[in-house]
């Protein structure tokens, strides 16, 4: 599924906007059963990331995914969806691609902990303007 057929998933284009996204660049780890993608993230939200890779996994894929924003006492440690994905096109331009991961089961306490990494991000960036 691309970006644009995702658009037609449950999760609509503006349950998926309606949190706010921080462009970041962070290595993330994503570890399924059989799988272990060394990426980075291009973007968060509380909802979930932006992962840029050239091997996007399948749309509904879980994983686990490990990343550490800087200054983090502890990495996060979280569950994550496929929920679309932006694959190479091999004959046209694709500055962007790779894949977007919704949080699953999200804890209260890791949802905090996001919420502050992306308030921390923003204070900083407005602070140096």
């Amino acid at each position: 599924m691309t970006k644009d057929e995702a658009d037609e998933s449950p999760i609509s284009a503006s349950d998926r906007r309606s949190a706010e996204r921080v462009p970041v660049t962070w290595s993330v780890d994503c570890e399924t059963e059989d799988t272990f993608l060394y990426a980075n993230i291009t973007n968060i939200s509380e909802m979930g990331i932006f992962v840029a890779t050239r091997e996007p996994l399948e749309v509904g894929t879980q994983l686990t995914l490990r990343f550490a924003p800087p200054g983090a006492r502890e990495p996060f440690v979280l569950l994550g969806q496929v929920q679309w994905i932006n694959p190479v096109r091999m004959l046209s331009e694709n500055r962007n691609p790779g894949m977007g991961v919704s949080f699953v089961e999200l804890t209260p306490e890791n949802r905090e902990r996001i919420v502050d990494a992306i308030h921390t991000i923003a204070y900083v960036r407005s602070a140096s303007n």
